[in-house]
């Protein structure tokens, strides 16, 4: 006898950051029901026309924008920054390149600076 094998589904929510999409920027339709893997993996393959629109354009999710502008999400925070942006706002915030990004990027480099060198370091076992 063989066991059956169930259909892995899961919240729009997880889909949609499996996305890299802002949820309350999805249709409705995709909002309202659940998301298979393999519908997640054809959204993946061949992304519909909305889904190609929300990456190029957004509202992007917090996640994104912080990859987008060189920070990270807790830089966003104390920053103010707690709305989805679009892609013309973060350009925006690129351009003007206000006080508290230059400190965020500069702290993000810090970070993964001390990451690298905390990787490289030979262990002391």
């Amino acid at each position: 006898m063989t066991a059956r094998k169930t259909v892995q589904t899961m919240k729009p929510a997880t889909a949609a950051k499996k996305l890299g999409v802002y949820l309350q920027a999805t249709p409705a339709q995709f909002q309202e029901g659940v998301v298979s893997r393999d519908e997640l993996n054809a959204l993946q393959a061949d992304p519909p026309e909305w889904l190609r629109d929300l990456r190029r354009d957004g509202p992007h999710p917090r996640a994104v924008v912080a990859a987008k502008l060189g920070v990270s999400i807790s830089g966003l925070a104390r920053a103010g920054v707690t709305e989805a942006l679009t892609t013309d706002e973060i350009e925006s915030i690129k351009a003007e390149n206000p006080d508290w990004l230059a400190h965020e990027r500069a702290t993000q480099a810090e970070v993964r600076k001390e990451a690298a060198r905390v990787k490289h370091q030979p262990s002391e076992d």
